[in-house]
């Protein structure tokens, strides 16, 4: 098949719907298509039952996932006029820490009868905010044991993540931990809903575990005595309940099922790739494939990160996994709890239907929005506190001062938590040295991506993509096809091929934002001040 006729297909699953993305060779995109999910983010009321949720619940139905992506699929197929015969591999993304508790066969413990009905069976959405007294719990007992794997963290774990969420579970429903067979994350269950096979069969993605359940390459899971000492029955619940093998993104997973393949449209048994995080295809995506190049994925909430030659330590990092975006390289992954869901808080605050008044407001202030200070921690604060609890501020209002101004604030008070990231890294000896902008909001906010550049006092470069993470889903799946059906040796000709800079090409040259020198010099008082502000705050 000639190398135009091969299509790679990205599968990229957000807090809402999932994208579809048809990519050739060269990362000429060939159609897209979006599926919202039925039933949403399950936030306010469990299906069926309409029983009412605390609010620091957050679920997701898990036949979504499913229909949503066939849907899209098929969509996107027909908008490329293709038979789908020319896919020759598939990748996906995932929301993470989204994780679910299944039976061996792959059946998601809340599509049974005798389950329906219990919250805790449900899939908890990366988002799910209930296990706080159990991620407090395995901090203090990590501290005190002095566990090694601490330290890949930044000295603390996240109240989003993996093993905090089945805690919560024994703890709270332990009749559903015990029906329990598989505990995995909802990307890995994608996954193997699309090979098939059984659950010793079953891939876990090395991103996802290293990143969300503090596995590792060399030294696997916690031990079972720091599992047995949070609670008894959770002493074996890696050799128990945790069957299947690891894999990085990018690696073959298995091909598609037939029953998949119909559902589908596609013709052929395709070759899938392990899963990956969400906001880690983005790196790809970005078409950073050397070191030392901090890929900031902005939306909803945003992540960034970076490879390293080197593993250090450092103080309130998500993680530190090798192999974890790339390999052969040490992923880095730091983020920002409350992006673009925070500048929406604000628009509706203010009773705007969109964000046009806010923003020329906005630009028309000088750095420092005439005194008014915002402590961007209104989902609490990822890097480098990682304390979900954690919450926002303003200071320095007046009567004078407007929801522009608050505005102007809150964009500031995001680029200054990226500082502060930046910062942290270098000052433990992991080269920063430069920044690409990717997702929705850098493209839809030009004024952010400016107040970022002139913070930082760094060029950003904004990649054309606007659906980065889609895109390096789609490279992963290339790369899980092999060398013979793509004819790329390495990982990185194939970023480089299908998501870097083409001269000649416009639609593939990426926008540069400069930093303003007088700006950048404004802003060393005011970030002076957000780190007052947040030392207050955090006490």
């Amino acid at each position: 098949m000639p190398a135009s006729k091969k299509i790679a297909l990205g599968l990229d699953f957000g807090t809402e719907s999932v994208r579809a993305l048809l990519v050739d060779l060269a990362g000429r995109e060939q159609a897209s298509a979006i599926s919202a999910y039925q039933h949403g983010q399950i936030t306010d009321k469990l299906p069926g039952t309409g029983e009412k949720l605390p609010p620091s619940f957050a679920f997701q139905h898990p036949q979504d996932w499913i229909e949503s992506a066939a849907a899209a699929v098929r969509e996107a197929i027909q908008q490329a006029g293709l038979t789908g015969d020319e896919i020759i591999g598939i990748g996906v993304d995932f929301t993470s820490c989204t994780m679910l508790p299944a039976r061996r066969d792959g059946t998601p413990l809340c599509l049974l009868d005798e389950f329906a009905a219990e919250k805790f069976s449900w899939p908890k959405l990366w988002k799910h905010h209930g296990a706080e007294k159990q991620t407090e719990r395995i901090n203090q007992l990590a501290r005190s044991r002095k566990e090694p794997w601490l330290d890949r963290y930044g000295g603390i774990i996240g109240l989003e993540w993996f093993f905090p969420k089945v805690l919560e579970t024994l703890e709270e429903a332990p009749h559903v931990y015990d029906a329990t067979e598989v505990w995995l994350e909802a990307g890995d269950w994608f996954v193997w809903q699309l090979v098939g096979g059984n659950a010793d069969e079953l891939t876990r993605s090395t991103c996802q575990a290293g990143y969300k359940a503090m596995w590792h390459s060399r030294e696997g899971y916690p031990s079972p005595e720091f599992f047995a000492l949070l609670n008894p029955k959770l002493a074996n619940v890696v050799a128990e309940k945790m069957p299947g093998q690891m894999l990085p993104p990018g690696e073959l997973a298995g091909n598609l099922c037939q029953a998949m393949v119909q559902r589908f449209g596609l013709k052929n048994s395709v070759p899938v790739s392990a899963a990956t995080i969400d906001a880690h295809a983005g790196v790809p995506g970005a078409g950073a494939a050397e070191p030392g190049t901090l890929v900031m994925v902005m939306g909803t909430s945003s992540c960034h990160m970076l490879n390293g030659r080197d593993e250090q330590s450092v103080p309130g990092v998500a993680g530190v996994v090798e192999g974890g975006i790339l390999p052969g390289l040490f992923g880095y992954e730091t983020g920002q709890a409350a992006v673009g869901d925070a500048f929406d808080w604000l628009r509706q605050l203010a009773g705007q239907p969109n964000f046009d008044l806010l923003t020329d407001g906005a630009a028309a202030l000088p750095p420092g929005a005439e005194g008014v200070l915002c402590m961007d921690w209104l989902n609490g604060c990822r890097t480098p506190l990682m304390d979900g609890s954690l919450r926002g501020a303003f200071a320095g209002l007046t009567l004078a001062h407007g929801s522009h101004h608050m505005y102007r604030a809150l964009m500031e008070a995001s680029a200054f938590g990226v500082r502060w990231i930046v910062e942290l890294l270098r000052e433990n000896r992991v080269p920063v040295e430069q920044f690409i902008a990717t997702g929705g909001l850098p493209h839809h906010n030009p004024l952010l991506v400016q107040i970022y550049a002139d913070v930082l006092g760094e060029p950003i470069s904004i990649h054309p993509s606007q659906q980065g993470p889609a895109l390096g889903a789609a490279i992963l799946g290339v790369l899980a096809a092999g060398s013979e059906a793509s004819s790329f040796a390495t990982p990185q000709q194939a970023i480089v091929a299908m998501a870097g800079a083409i001269a000649g090409e416009k639609d593939r040259q990426p926008v540069v934002v400069q930093p303003d020198q007088d700006a950048h010099n404004a802003y060393h008082r005011v970030y002076a001040d957000y780190r007052k502000l947040g030392n207050f705050l955090a006490r």
